[in-house]
């Protein structure tokens, strides 16, 4: 089932769509309804691009500390008495 949604548009927005459903002799909704999906097409590519943005633990260091694998809990437990 379709619903129904209205926009309010600048004059200037108006008329390029207008103008541009003309052109393409579409309806001006089917314009703003190719936008829409547009938008949320390449928003939702940018969402997912973005999440390896927010991380940036990708790659290899080196803590050297030689045992730090394996005694990863006794190592933190130091630093932090040692900023206590």
């Amino acid at each position: 089932m379709q619903s129904q949604l209205t926009v309010r548009l600048p004059g200037d927005l108006e008329r390029e769509v207008s103008n541009y459903a003309k052109k393409l002799r579409l309806k001006r909704s089917g314009i703003v309804r190719m936008a829409l999906e547009r938008f949320l097409r390449e928003s939702y590519v940018l969402e997912q691009d973005m999440s390896y943005k927010k991380v940036n633990l990708i790659g290899v260091i080196s803590s050297g500390v030689s045992d730090l694998g394996s005694s990863h809990r006794e190592h933190l437990l130091k630093r932090i008495k040692e900023y206590a």
